[in-house]
């Protein structure tokens, strides 16, 4: 579900390239540059297996042309891609950056999951990533919104953030956010997104429209 909502609120005009941090095996990136066929797309992981599936997906969906995978790591900071600035960059970090905060994950997901060098080396090398005026957009934990916006207020502004409810009165869990880099416009505080209703549907109304590509996570 997050990478889906991740990939429904890109909104890349055509010609503007797009950076994925930690894109796994594209299923966010991928489902990105369906919905912005006039973008073009890099994605960067660090797990060589990932990588190699990544890549696989792109070959499989004929999206050569418009995407790269490339393998690296977000803590050697954005200089290492030894690329010029994107138009935008979006990601879903790992969730957590303390081990003692939660029990292990599974040896296999636990890069998915732990940020090693915590959330401001995940939130630092998508502002270094982005040209003035260019967005990032993080999905993450809902508890971690006044980190993101600290960290994120260091290089960035403009925020726009949109709370994601699993039912409207149950609280949110997760939290959109975008950053206009050197952005000066106030905050705003999106309608939430309701992913379930309480009549049994498996989704609301907006929450299947966007999963079957019929509609965007707009951000106005």
């Amino acid at each position: 579900m997050d990478a889906a909502l991740l990939a429904a609120a890109c909104d890349a005009r055509p010609g503007e390239r797009v950076l994925e941090a930690g894109c796994g095996v594209g299923g966010a990136l991928l489902a990105a540059a369906c919905r912005r066929p006039e973008a073009r797309f890099v994605g960067l992981e660090r797990d060589p297996a990932a990588v190699d599936l990544a890549q696989e997906n792109v070959e499989a969906n004929g999206f050569t042309d418009r995407i790269a995978i490339v393998q690296g790591e977000v803590e050697a900071g954005f200089r290492a891609l030894a690329a010029e600035p994107f138009d935008a960059a979006f990601s879903n970090p790992p969730f957590f950056d303390d081990p003692a905060a939660l029990r292990g994950p599974a040896p296999a997901k636990s890069g998915a999951w732990m940020a090693d060098a915590g959330l401001g080396a995940w939130t630092g090398f998508l502002l270094k990533a982005v040209r003035e005026g260019g967005s990032v957009t993080v999905i993450h934990r809902a508890d971690r919104l006044a980190d993101l916006l600290a960290l994120l207020s260091a290089k960035a502004g403009s925020f726009r953030i949109r709370p994601i409810q699993p039912f409207a009165d149950a609280p949110a869990k997760r939290v959109m956010v975008r950053a206009i880099k050197t952005g000066k416009a106030p905050l705003v505080l999106l309608p939430a997104l309701v992913l379930h209703p309480r009549d049994g549907a498996k989704h609301t109304d907006q929450v299947e429209a966007i999963l079957r590509g019929e509609a965007a996570l707009a951000w106005d």
